[in-house]
């Protein structure tokens, strides 16, 4: 049995191509003629390779490598062993992600899982849809009456697209995801499993039962978003959930209704933000941090992961802990009970 390839190479640029293309500088004198065909870590990498350094932690392994050349910050530059040309860049991991998705351009954006074009004969579009030029719809994906896609986007097979959706152009769409009520823009990913636009969780609750409150809002989803795999996004109660440009959402992570989320946030895994809770731009929540409802998240703010946030946090402040307060103060509870520990272990015994 041969051995797969999954992303195949677009080009072998030569180390002047990618010093040109990337603004990387080369030492004077260096052989930049040399081809490059693939990619890799520093500790594997090899002839023909191109790797990086960018966490200090793995400096001890530049002296190691067989790569052809390493993306580095000039003061790692001159610990490149001999025969390894070292390519100085301000931000090593940018350079290196941008050369990746020169080298496989395939792997910056999920394409169709049938490997074909057009609309499958195998899908179910539904003949008031309006599809542009170039989109691709997987078998067994089901597009709705009135819903609008735009051209280069990819359905994948078993996805669902609401009625009266609109989905904007070169998006991505995965298997088995589900689309309702939702406004979503360019350029934007979203990964299998994920569910956008189903009721949000709001209940009249009372000593008779809890009367169902209807969810009449909808998802709003701008350019360059990308929403990793079995996420969930529940549209709005009585006004819009917003989701703002270039955020970045790993999976497994819940948004509730009437949330708003703004411009370049990142939100990382098993996260849950509870309803009408808002992050300004580039706020940045920690794997499994949890977010009551009707708080404010500042602009930039950070929170440690597993934090349990429960009131507002200003903007460019770091918190954590749960309840969360500010790092300072978190560590130093931490630094307390250690030390109160190390001084009576058997503190609490019975």
């Amino acid at each position: 049995m041969t051995e797969p390839v999954f992303f195949r190479r677009a080009q072998t640029p030569t180390l002047a191509d990618i010093a040109a293309e990337i603004g990387a500088k080369a030492p004077d004198g260096a052989d930049l003629s040399h081809v490059i065909t693939g990619v890799g870590p520093l500790d594997t990498a090899g002839p023909g390779d191109l790797s990086f350094l960018d966490n200090p932690k793995y400096a001890h392994q530049l002296a190691q490598t067989r790569a052809t050349a390493v993306f580095v910050a000039e003061r790692y530059a001159d610990r490149a062993p001999a025969g390894v040309i070292p390519l100085v860049t301000a931000d090593p991991y940018r350079a290196f992600a941008r050369f990746v998705g020169m080298l496989f351009p395939d792997a910056m954006r999920p394409g169709s899982f049938f490997g074909a074009s057009g609309v499958s004969p195998m899908s179910f579009v539904h003949p008031e849809a309006r599809l542009e030029p170039g989109v691709i719809v997987d078998p067994g994906a089901v597009v709705g009456p009135r819903a609008a896609i735009g051209v280069g986007t990819v359905i994948g097979p078993h996805a669902v697209i609401g009625p009266d959706v609109r989905i904007g152009r070169n998006c991505s769409v995965g298997a088995s995801a589900t689309v309702q009520h939702a406004l979503i823009g360019d350029r934007v990913i979203i990964h299998p499993g994920v569910r956008i636009g189903q009721d949000g969780f709001g209940f009249a609750m009372g000593p008779k039962g809890h009367l169902k409150a209807p969810q009449i809002g909808r998802v709003v989803i701008q350019h360059d978003v990308e929403i990793g795999a079995n996420s969930t996004i529940d549209r709005g109660a009585n006004r819009d959930t917003v989701i703002g440009e270039g955020t970045k959402i790993d999976n497994l992570v819940q948004i509730a209704h009437n949330v708003t989320i703004g411009r370049h946030c990142v939100i990382v895994s098993q996260v849950g933000i509870a309803g009408s809770t808002s992050l300004a731009d580039f706020a940045v929540l920690g794997g499994q941090v949890g977010l009551a409802g009707h708080i404010k998240i500042g602009m930039g703010a950070q929170i440690a992961a597993q934090s349990g946030v429960m009131s507002d946090i200003p903007a460019g402040q770091k918190w954590g802990g749960s309840p969360a307060v500010p790092m300072r103060d978190w560590l130093k509870g931490v630094a307390l009970l250690q030390k109160f520990v190390r001084r009576d272990p058997g503190a609490g015994a019975s």
